[in-house]
């Protein structure tokens, strides 16, 4: 198992591929030997991004996504064949990247964490940490973001504290087991498959 606190210092910023706004980078992974980090070398990425007017989202084939609203509340993704409903906070919705999405706002700007992933290369899952309890992790990558205030959790018999706005990514070789001892925080794990 390896660890590291990844701080709101050393995040990066990236524009949407639609130009349309910002990223926060949090964390992310490329192909091996890429010459180019960009959207066509990405196996994953982890990232957190205001989303202050009504619009449409990037198109992105071949990309699978998962997002959280984790201020504000009151998001309503629109496709023209479905509708994600993300109006309450700390609700995760999947789609897929090719998909085209408006955006609707029905109470103001919101911030939203997104998990991306290459379809094929990556699996990917994203949930709230909100109640303290036992969950299972599998071998792969882990990142707990601290949404707001300090964290805490349990890896196995290591205690970890999250300072708000941190990450704490965790790498497994084999399953573990985490717990939330206090706070509240957002779950992102990644299992390389391609």
């Amino acid at each position: 198992m390896k660890t590291t606190l990844l701080k709101p210092e050393h995040y990066t910023r990236s524009p949407w591929k639609n130009g349309g706004g910002i990223f926060t980078d949090i964390a992310d992974a490329h192909r091996a030997g890429a010459p180019v980090k960009d959207w066509d070398s990405l196996l994953w990425r982890f990232a957190s991004t205001p989303i202050v007017a009504p619009g449409p989202f990037s198109h992105m084939p071949g990309i699978d996504r998962l997002q959280m609203i984790v201020g504000g509340r009151g998001l309503v993704l629109k496709s023209p064949t479905q509708e994600f409903d993300e109006r309450e906070p700390f609700t995760t919705v999947r789609f897929a990247g090719e998909l085209a999405i408006v955006t609707e706002l029905e109470a103001g700007p919101v911030e939203v964490v997104n998990l991306m992933a290459r379809r094929g290369a990556a699996e990917i899952e994203l949930g709230a940490l909100r109640e303290p309890g036992d969950r299972a992790l599998f071998a792969g990558t882990h990142l707990v973001y601290a949404v707001r205030d300090d964290c805490s959790i349990r890896l196995g018999d290591a205690h970890f504290a999250v300072p708000g706005g941190g990450t704490l990514k965790i790498e497994l070789t084999e399953p573990s087991r985490l717990a939330l001892a206090s706070g509240l925080a957002v779950l992102g794990s990644i299992r390389i498959v391609g």
